[in-house]
């Protein structure tokens, strides 16, 4: 059989790099190399393939159509060869993920999910963090985390993982009790149950319903997602939560108040450093994640 030509595992690593970054000047100063020294690796790549991978102007590198299917096409094998030799090296044992997540998160959409990972990737381990200030910890002491934000910080690599409206979810008694249609005075004698990761959502829902000046009996403010859904169910009163955190809840005590759709300020948002895309446990993680549509 003959030996097939492969292209400079050097140049291959500068143009994956760049895009990855999305930045030629952070994938040198990644490499150690000057700009100079980055765009001939990249130019050797192209000579070697006869494509153009990217367009130049000054001091930017502009991904084409043509880089953007050489990445498509190779990327793949190119995780795979680095999966094939840390499967037969000595050297490499058990890869480790620091992630942050919210806890309902977690239980909800990321724990009934992850024997499905550990298949695809058994040597993959995720050590969970669910304290505070997550955004704040990653890249420090958390590799990568999911968090419930409008927009993250310009600083992250961040991808959205969905779209959520709001609704008012209260026990089923209290649902009938309240009636179909939203009454100002009723509504006023209620206690609403307000999490602190989600503080413009009960405006927006009053906004939506028109009681922009309505003030119920009391706000209380929960920091767990879990226990303010408990708190519903439990007749304590009205949680303005997401859709999907009472559809998955799937509990039969909660109902959800009034027949609107009001579009939440919130979405979860996976986020980590530009870098940290390099690191494969973070890679895989991320990956299956976007992939997986949790």
């Amino acid at each position: 059989m003959p030996t097939r030509r492969l292209p400079p595992l050097r140049a291959l690593e500068a143009f994956t790099r760049v895009v990855r970054l999305g930045s030629a000047r952070a994938a040198a100063d990644e490499l150690s190399l000057s700009p100079s020294a980055l765009s001939r690796r990249i130019s050797n790549l192209e000579d070697f393939i006869g494509k153009k991978l990217f367009t130049r102007s000054r001091q930017t590198m502009q991904l084409t159509d043509e880089g953007r299917a050489f990445y498509d096409a190779v990327m793949p094998h190119l995780d795979a060869l680095a999966e094939a030799i840390e499967n037969q090296s000595e050297n490499f044992s058990l890869l480790r993920l620091h992630l942050g997540v919210l806890p309902l998160f977690g239980s909800q959409r990321l724990f009934p999910r992850l024997r499905e990972l550990r298949s695809l990737h058994p040597r993959l381990h995720i050590d969970i963090d669910t304290g505070p200030h997550i955004d704040q910890r990653v890249g420090d002491t958390l590799d990568c985390a999911i968090i419930l934000t409008k927009q993250p910080d310009n600083s992250f690599h961040a991808v959205q993982l969905d779209h959520n409206t709001v609704h008012a979810i209260c026990s089923r008694e209290l649902a009938e009790e309240l009636g179909p249609n939203p009454d100002s005075a009723r509504l006023a004698e209620q206690t609403f149950l307000i999490h602190s990761e989600l503080p413009e959502s009960y405006p927006a829902w009053k906004k939506a319903l028109g009681l922009e000046e309505f003030e119920p009996a009391a706000i209380d403010h929960y920091d767990s997602g879990q226990l303010i859904l408990e708190a519903a169910a439990q007749g304590l009163g009205i949680a303005i939560m997401h859709d999907d955190h009472y559809r998955r809840a799937a509990d039969s005590r909660l109902a959800h108040l009034y027949d609107v759709r009001v579009e939440s300020p919130y979405s979860y948002w996976f986020i980590c450093r530009p870098k940290a895309l390099e690191s494969r446990p973070v890679r895989l993680f991320h990956d299956w994640l976007v992939s997986a549509n949790l």
